[in-house]
């Protein structure tokens, strides 16, 4: 849930609107647009509908922003993305945190995309990439009108066996597999789950069918674990500097999972990503002890 006293409002035009409500709704949800405006779920059947496209067309027009004052957001086009930039023995690493399961990061005059989807961010907007990565195959990771707007001449795709009858033309990366692509070494982790399963027992992720990966960056190796769940082959990775962990059920870990495994290989930075709507505080409170883990919360939902 979206803390009310976060939310710093911009007006915007009214052209925008579509664009703003678009925004507003993705963000927050029906039901969180609802209590924003005070208006509450077990009320709903005492409005009448002109009163509730009211409070709607409302927080759309004012471009509803949520990020906090001391998260540094930086400009992409017309976009907004959150960015942190991490120094390595070769240059600064740019991360843009672009939403859910997709990054990108800068290095040099390199871009690495992971996971593009549209839902994300208008990629006709964005800078191809020189790789991507993809991690499997479900529709909210693998989007190949997004791939199609980055990939140029040359790009190097990366991407388990099952994606690859739909990004025609992608590396195969199985679990275990090492490459240096565009001058970068990628190792392919497994991500899979262990606990949680479809009600046909069916694992969401079974394993073998999906890749995280550690990329190097000059002297830093930062793991992006894709659709997982704690599995033993996360918890014995070694000099891991910055990793990417999701937390969202039924689908990959609790906040108790994700810090089992960062306690296991202990990153210096960890990002939890692909969240939803899990509170990412009680990972916080699970890892205030471990203090050569720091914990970087961004809107990575």
């Amino acid at each position: 849930m979206v803390n009310p006293k976060q939310i710093n409002c911009k007006r915007a035009s009214v052209p925008g609107f579509e664009r703003g409500l678009a925004q507003a709704t993705h963000r927050f949800g029906f039901a969180d647009l609802m209590k924003h405006a005070c208006i509450y779920e077990e009320d709903m059947s005492k409005l009448d509908m002109v009163k509730m496209l009211l409070v709607v067309f409302a927080l759309a027009l004012t471009g509803c922003d949520t990020s906090k004052e001391d998260n540094r957001r930086t400009p992409m086009g017309t976009q907004n993305f959150e960015e942190d930039i991490i120094k390595t023995s070769r240059g600064e690493l740019t991360i843009t945190l672009v939403g859910h399961g997709t990054l990108m990061f800068r290095f040099g005059e390199k871009v690495i995309h992971v996971d593009p989807v549209s839902r994300e961010a208008d990629y006709s907007k964005m800078p191809q990439g020189d790789v991507i990565l993809i991690t499997h195959e479900h529709r909210d990771h693998l989007d190949p009108e997004a791939i199609a707007m980055v990939r140029k001449e040359g790009t190097s795709i990366l991407l388990p066996e099952k994606c690859a009858s739909t990004a025609t033309g992608g590396i195969v990366m199985r679990n275990g597999d090492v490459r240096t692509i565009a001058g970068f070494e990628c190792e392919a982790v497994p991500a899979y789950n262990i606990v949680h399963n479809r009600p046909s027992g069916e694992p969401f992720h079974p394993r073998g069918e999906g890749n995280g990966y550690i990329i190097t960056f000059g002297d830093k190796r930062v793991y992006i674990a894709g659709d997982t769940e704690n599995v033993p082959e996360i918890k014995r990775l070694k000099g891991i500097d910055i990793a990417f962990l999701p937390m969202n059920l039924p689908y990959t870990m609790t906040p108790e999972m994700v810090a089992d495994a960062a306690k296991a290989f202990r990153p210096k930075i960890l990002y939890t990503y692909h969240f939803g709507s899990t509170d990412t505080s009680e990972l916080v409170k699970l890892l205030a002890e471990e203090k050569e883990i720091e914990v970087r919360i961004r809107e990575m939902e």
